[in-house]
């Protein structure tokens, strides 16, 4: 089991809060000796924050600066906001 504290500023990871939970890309904004700030990426993006001993079941990987900027291209591209079939 792993928890907040462990993660750094900056940096986006894929994670898993939970056993049986979803996998979660996040990136930490900022923290303060208590909390994370973090952004969650789904549909939508999600602030909010985190205690730093909330666990996290596994961290599964801090991606790399490459994949960092292929996720931005691909989540922020205005084709991502359209289905098959719409304009």
């Amino acid at each position: 089991m792993y928890s907040y504290s462990l993660l750094e500023t900056s940096c986006y990871y894929l994670i898993q809060e939970n056993v049986d939970g979803p996998v979660s890309l996040i990136k930490v904004n900022m923290h303060t000796d208590y909390c994370m700030f973090i952004t969650r990426f789904g549909e939508t993006e999600v602030t909010e924050w985190k205690k730093k001993q909330d666990p996290i079941h596994e961290i599964l990987e801090l991606l790399s600066d490459d994949k960092v900027k292929e996720f931005q291209t691909t989540y922020y591209s205005e084709d991502a906001f359209y289905e098959d079939g719409e304009e």
